[in-house]
Order: C-alpha cells, then structure tokens, then sequence
C-alpha cells in the first residue's frame, strides 16, 4: 500500500484505534486523540471496520467510480494492434479519428511510446577467444582536430570551433587478452587501414601474438579489394559484422570509449598532434597498469603473459 505522506494512521494505526474502542472499551474521542486524528475521523474508521472488516481499512482507489468519457476498450485493443504494425501515433489517430493526444496517452501506458519498444532486446552473447591471437577486432573513431579548447573539455556548446577537421582513431585490440594497439591516422581510407594493420601485425608479433583472424565492421575500406588482399597475404581470415550491429565487435567499442573517456577528452590539449603523442604514454599504461574488469583485473600484459604461459 502506498501511503500517503501526510497521512496520519496506516492500516495499523486503524486497527489498533478499533481495538481500543470495540477491545479495550476506549471512549470513541479518547482513541482519536490518542491517535492524533480527529473524532469524525476515527467514526469513519469504525464504520468502515464495522461493514467491511479489517480489509475496508486499506486506503480506497482514488479512480472515479464512473468515467463516461473513458476510451472504449476495442478501441485501446486497436490502437495497441496498429502501434504493432510499426505505425506512428499520428498515423494511428488520423486512421482512427482520434486526437493524437490521447493515443500518445495510450501508447505510454501500454509501454508503447517507443517504436524500440516493440522488439525486444536480443540476448546478450558473450564470448571470448582462449589464446592470444585467435581474433583481432579493428575498428575506427573520427576526433575532430583541435585548434583550441572546445566545448567537450569546457562543457559549453557556445566554444564548439568549426571548420578544424578530422583526424581518425585507429584501434586493435586482441579479444583474449585485450592488449591494445592504436594510432591517429589522417583519414580511414584503405591506404590507412592497411599499413595500419600491417603496423599492427607486427607490433602484436613484437609481444608474441601471432594474428589468426581480423574482425572489421563493414566500412568501405574494410570491404575494399586491397584490404581483402592485405589480410590474405598475411595470411589473416577477415570476418565482417553484420550490418547495423556494433556490439558484435563489441571490445573494440568499448575499448574507443575507454580512449575518449581516459586519453582523447581527459584533459585539454593545446593541439591535435599534441593528443596524438600523448597516446602512446596512454596505451603503455593501459597495456601494463590498468586493471581491466573483463580479464578478472588482471592488466593487458599479465593476462597474455598468463595464456603465452610465461613465469614473468
């Protein structure tokens, strides 16, 4: 029972004054006092307790008894059955002959207010390689470059500064043991891709990691013949998300997000290339110092120094 707040007596304290009239012989006045309410009060109490027994003293529906300009039932049914045909509310109305107001309103009581809402979410599919080197997943963030301290260190939209351009994250991130390999490139075009993964592959080979396979999402360089000719030659099997599907390379994801969270938009940079050197520093410590919560807190390193089976 949701009581009210200004309420004096709960389902309790009425009980409890109907016992010490009808139980205890309180005079009615007596009882009310001690229960802080007033006498016409405590009345209403034993008349409710006298007709209904002890559940007429639960707190009564606010909702009128009556509601002659209440939506018909078949026509709530219609809504919600046109709402799952994927229309908007507008439409719904207008097919209907209704205002749009109240199907709005039928649409939020019925939890329908977001066309998200009609499918629901698909299960969450965790999965994680056992050595090293099985999976690579790649993935790309635009930054904007930087001539000065913009809104996103200031958080006033009033310093956004336009025309700077572009400059392009690259990341690799190895599914197993989530050791990290990034660079700022000028753009993500093919040329870019593959020297970054040529420069990826043997940064990871330096750490003992020999790459199997690359998951990409399916930007144009990824679906480009010379990237396709780049990871065959390297002997790397190229896998490609599902269109409309980020989550499936979801670490790479992540990983951008810890970028811009930890090294991108942690503190204010004078320039771009000023952030762009700062990363390695970052990466280090992300590779060796940080804890990840993914591999049981375990660095990057320690966790592929785990599964290489090394002593140190």
């Amino acid at each position: 029972m949701n009581v009210h707040q200004n309420a004096r007596m709960t389902v309790h304290g009425r009980l409890l004054l109907i016992r010490r009239v009808r139980e205890h012989g309180w005079r009615v006045g007596d009882a009310a006092l001690a229960a802080g309410v007033s006498v016409r009060s405590a009345y209403k109490w034993l008349a409710r307790h006298r007709a209904g027994g002890e559940g007429a003293l639960r707190d009564r529906s606010s909702a009128p008894a009556r509601s002659p300009r209440r939506l018909p039932a078949d026509l709530v049914v219609e809504i919600e059955r046109l709402r799952r045909q994927r229309l908007s509310g507008p439409q719904i109305a207008r097919r209907l002959g209704l205002p749009r107001s109240t199907v709005g309103l039928v649409l939020r009581r019925r939890g329908l207010g977001k066309l998200a809402a009609l499918e629901p979410r698909p299960p969450v599919v965790r999965y994680q390689r056992a050595g090293p080197g099985e999976l690579l997943h790649i993935d790309t963030k635009k930054l904007g470059r930087i001539d000065g301290i913009g809104h996103r260190i200031t958080g006033n939209r009033r310093h956004t500064r336009r025309g700077a351009g572009w400059e392009i994250l690259h990341v690799a991130i190895d599914d197993a043991a989530r050791l990290a390999y990034s660079e700022v490139l000028p753009d993500e075009r093919k040329a870019s891709a593959i020297a970054f993964l040529d420069r990826a592959l043997a940064w990871f080979g330096r750490h003992g990691v020999r790459i199997e396979r690359v998951m990409t999402d399916n930007g144009s360089a990824y679906r480009s013949h010379a990237f396709r000719h780049a990871c065959a030659d390297a002997g790397l099997r190229h896998l490609r998300t599902r269109p409309y599907t980020p989550r499936t390379n979801g670490k790479a994801e992540r990983f951008i997000q810890t970028c811009l969270r930890e090294w991108a938009y942690a503190r204010p940079y004078a320039s771009s290339s000023e952030r762009s050197q700062a990363i390695d520093l970052w990466l280090h410590h992300y590779n060796h110092h940080r804890p990840h919560a993914g591999i049981n807190a375990l660095t990057p390193a320690a966790r592929l120094n785990n599964l290489l089976g090394n002593d140190s």
